[in-house]
C-alpha cells in the first residue's frame, strides 16, 4: 500500500458555482443584492468579473469580499483572520461539526459511526477546501479512550484479530485495488463500533480498539482517494486521526498523517501535506523506526516538490535514504503499515519528485535504479502491479521529455499490463497523463499506434 499521486483542486468560488448550480451572471445578481443590502451600492455585474477572480488571481476589494462573506454565511472576522480565497473555502465545507467537536472517545465513536454508515452528506464540499490547521490544533486536545463496562467482557485476544484483518487488508489493496477493498475496509470499521460501543473492556483494550478503528478508517480514506472520491477521503481520515490520537498510539497517528499528507499536496495543497508530515514526524520520535522515519521523509519531500521547492525537496529525500540506510539493522522491528517500502519504491518516489520539479533527466536516473533493484526483487512488480504501472507511466512521461518516444511508448505498454485488473483512480490517471504527453506526438506512427491501441 504505497503512497503517492495527483490531482488538481479548483478554486473556492468556482466550486461554489458548480454546487449551487449558479451562472457566473447569476451569480453576480445574488452578489449584487448582498452588496446593496449592506449600503455600499450597486456592482459591476461584468461576467468577466468571475473569470478574473478564479482564474487570474485578482481579488476582489474588501467590501466585496465582505458582500460575499454575507451571501455564503461566513462570519466577517474570518475575512480578516484568512487571506483571498481562504476564507472563502469555509463556505465550501457543510460539516463543519466534524471539525468543531470535541476530541473525545465519545464525540469521535459517533462520528465514526457517521461516516462508515454515509449519508447524504456533499464530501465533495468536506476538507479537501479547507486548511489542516483546526485538526492539528484539536490533535493536542484529544482526550484518550477509557475503560467500559457495558456488555460482556473481551480481552486482548478482540483487538489482536481486528490488526491481524487490517494487515490482510493493506496487502489486498496492492495486489486488487482500492475499489474492492473499500467495502471490507467500511465493513470492518462498523464491527469495531459495534465492538466499541457493545463490549466491556479495560483501558488498555479499549486503547488498541480505537487504534483499530483508526487503522480501519484509514484504510477506507486511502480507498476513497486511490478511487478518485476525495471529499469522503478527507471525512475518513480526520475521523481516523481522531480515534489514533483516543489510542494513544504513534505509530497509527504517523501513518494516518503520512498518507493524508500524500491527498493534500496531491489535490493543491502542498503546504498543507507539509504540515501533516511534520506532525507525523514528531509522532515518530516516540517509535523509534527507522523505516518509518524513511517512509515519512519521502513523503515530505513529494509535497516540497508539488510546492516547487527544489532545495527542500532534495534535502528531505537525501535523509529519506540515509533513514532507509540505518533501517536495514531493523526491518524486524519495523512497524507492519511500512511493509511496502523498499530501496526501489523509495528510488520511485525521488524519480516521481524530480518528475514535478521539471527534471526528467533526474527523474529517469531514479526510475532506472529503482527498476534495477526490482529485478533484483521482482516480488514488488508481482505483490504491487497498481503501484508498478503508475511508475512506469511516469518513467514514461520523463522519456517524454527527454525525447526518447520509443522508450516512453514501451514503459507505457508495461504499465498496461501492470494496470489490468486493479481498480485504481490514481493509476488510470497516471496512465491518461502519458498518454496527453504522447498525443503531442500523434504523428510519429509508433506513437500514433500506442494512442489507437491504449484509446
Amino acid at each position: 500500500m504505497s503512497i503517492d499521486g495527483h490531482h488538481s483542486l479548483n478554486h473556492p468560488l468556482s466550486y461554489l458555482l458548480q454546487r449551487e448550480g449558479w451562472s457566473a451572471d447569476s451569480y453576480l445578481v445574488r452578489l449584487d443584492a448582498a452588496h446593496q443590502r449592506l449600503g455600499y451600492g450597486p456592482i459591476t455585474r461584468d461576467r468577466k468579473k468571475v473569470t478574473r477572480w478564479t482564474r487570474h488571481g485578482v481579488v476582489p476589494g474588501i467590501r466585496t469580499q465582505v458582500a460575499m462573506a454575507r451571501l455564503h454565511g461566513v462570519p466577517d472576522d474570518e475575512i480578516a483572520a484568512r487571506p483571498w480565497p481562504e476564507w472563502l473555502r469555509l463556505a465550501c465545507v457543510r460539516n463543519r461539526h466534524v471539525l468543531d467537536a470535541e476530541w473525545t472517545p465519545a464525540v469521535t465513536m459517533e462520528l465514526l459511526a457517521r461516516v462508515a454508515a454515509g449519508g447524504p452528506m456533499d464530501r465533495r464540499g468536506f476538507l479537501v477546501v479547507a486548511g489542516v490547521s483546526p485538526v492539528l490544533a484539536g490533535l493536542v486536545t484529544a482526550a484518550p479512550a477509557v475503560a467500559s463496562t457495558r456488555g460482556s467482557r473481551i480481552g486482548v485476544d478482540v483487538p489482536a484479530l481486528f490488526e491481524q484483518f487490517l494487515a490482510v487488508l493493506r496487502r489486498q489493496d496492492d495486489q486488487l485495488g482500492s475499489g474492492q477493498v473499500h467495502a471490507s475496509a467500511r465493513a470492518q470499521l462498523q464491527l469495531i463500533i459495534t465492538t466499541l460501543k457493545g463490549k466491556s473492556y479495560t483501558d488498555i483494550t479499549g486503547r488498541r480498539l480505537y487504534g483499530a478503528a483508526a487503522e480501519a478508517a484509514r484504510i477506507c480514506a486511502w480507498t476513497a482517494y486511490d478511487s478518485g472520491r476525495q471529499g469522503l477521503a478527507e471525512e475518513y481520515y480526520v475521523t481516523a486521526l481522531r480515534a489514533a490520537a483516543s489510542s494513544g498510539d504513534a505509530v497509527t497517528t504517523a501513518n494516518i498523517l503520512g498518507f493524508w499528507a500524500v491527498l493534500r499536496y496531491a489535490t493543491g495543497d502542498p503546504r498543507g501535506g507539509v504540515d501533516l508530515v511534520a506532525e507525523a514526524v514528531s509522532q515518530s520520535r516516540r517509535i523509534g523506526s527507522p523505516k518509518m522515519d524513511a517512509m515519512l521523509y519521502a513523503t515530505r519531500a513529494r509535497a516540497h516538490s508539488h510546492a516547487g521547492e527544489v532545495r527542500e525537496t532534495r534535502r528531505s529525500f537525501h535523509a529519506a535514504f540515509e533513514a532507509f540506510d540505518r533501517s536495514r539493522n531493523h526491518d524486524a522491528e519495523a512497524p507492519d503499515c511500512v511493509y511496502w517500502l523498499t530501496l526501489g519504491e523509495l528510488h520511485m518516489k525521488v524519480g516521481s519528485c524530480e518528475l514535478t520539479l521539471g527534471c526528467p533527466d533526474k527523474a529517469l536516473e531514479q526510475f532506472t535504479q529503482a527498476s534495477g533493484d526490482l529485478h533484483i526483487n521482482a516480488a514488488l512488480h508481482e505483490g504491487f502491479p497498481r503501484d508498478a504501472a503508475i511508475y512506469l507511466a511516469r518513467e514514461g512521461q520523463a522519456r517524454v521529455g527527454l525525447g526518447d518516444l520509443d522508450g516512453a511508448v514501451d514503459a507505457g505498454h508495461r504499465a498496461v499490463q501492470h494496470l489490468g485488473g486493479v481498480s485504481s483512480a490514481r493509476g488510470t490517471t497516471s496512465f491518461t497523463d502519458l498518454r496527453t504527453q504522447l498525443a503531442n506526438h500523434a504523428d510519429v506512427p509508433l506513437v500514433r499506434d500506442f494512442l489507437e491501441q491504449t484509446a
